[in-house]
């Protein structure tokens, strides 16, 4: 494992059938993350041969390393947030014939390992779609500060959306070809992560959350989002609904 894969957290692959995994199409949203991406993305192709990382116009050179891991690089040229990079990824690979669609974050906050379990659990036909639950997990490395913040994303989210969930703001998901062809998610930015929230409330298929263990290295502490940029996303949230 290189400096930077440890860096950011990454863990060994798992077991998991190959015929799955090719199925598996792994959505990766790039912003300015030059320095772990190829070793994220070389890390996650040693188990899915399918990933669809998109550069959402970076300037640090994150495109340069996009094109040379990832099995399918694609680019916007301007930066349109991290909801549109999703959604690039997701409508190219349903165009590819993709039976599940994955969304693993760029700085390797994530594991494979739990990934390859979640994979698993929609594979099976368990669930249309799990979601990570790093609440369910090793809670040690959650900062407190941030503990706060989602439990309040949490609370929120059941009274705006009417869903019982435990962790709303985790980039960890998998879900179904039915699943994803039903949520469209229109959020550039990353009010994204609530509005997909409410996609699932909406969709009506069988939900699971599967515990998670996200690991915060000094890398992801520095990029992770702050609590006025939480507040700032719940607002444009509720606008969003409003006018929607």
């Amino acid at each position: 494992m290189s400096a930077a894969n440890h860096q950011t957290g990454l863990s060994a692959p798992t077991d998991l059938d190959p015929e799955i995994a090719a199925g598996t199409w792994v959505i990766i949203p790039v912003y300015n993350e030059a320095t772990v991406i190829s070793d994220v993305i070389g890390s996650i192709r040693t188990v899915f041969p399918n990933v669809v990382a998109i550069d959402d116009g970076s300037t640090d050179g994150s495109w340069d390393q996009v094109r040379r891991s990832a099995s399918h690089p694609l680019r916007h040229l301007v930066n349109r947030g991290q909801g549109a990079a999703l959604q690039t990824g997701t409508d190219y690979a349903l165009r590819q014939g993709a039976a599940r669609i994955a969304h693993f974050d760029a700085d390797g906050q994530h594991r494979l390992e739990d990934l390859c379990r979640m994979v698993e659990v929609v594979a099976s036909g368990e669930c249309d779609i799990a979601l990570g639950n790093r609440f369910a997990g090793d809670v040690s490395q959650v900062p407190p500060a941030r503990r706060v913040l989602l439990r309040a994303a949490v609370l929120f989210h059941r009274i705006a959306s009417g869903i019982e969930l435990h962790d709303v703001h985790n980039g960890l998901r998998v879900l179904s070809r039915r699943a994803a062809e039903r949520m469209e998610i229109t959020a550039d930015r990353m009010a994204h992560a609530s509005e997909i929230i409410d996609l699932v409330a909406r969709s009506g298929l069988p939900v699971q959350e599967i515990p998670v263990t996200i690991r915060y290295s000094e890398y992801s502490r520095a990029k992770g989002q702050r609590w006025t940029g939480g507040f700032r996303i719940m607002f444009h949230y509720l606008i969003a609904r409003i006018l929607g």
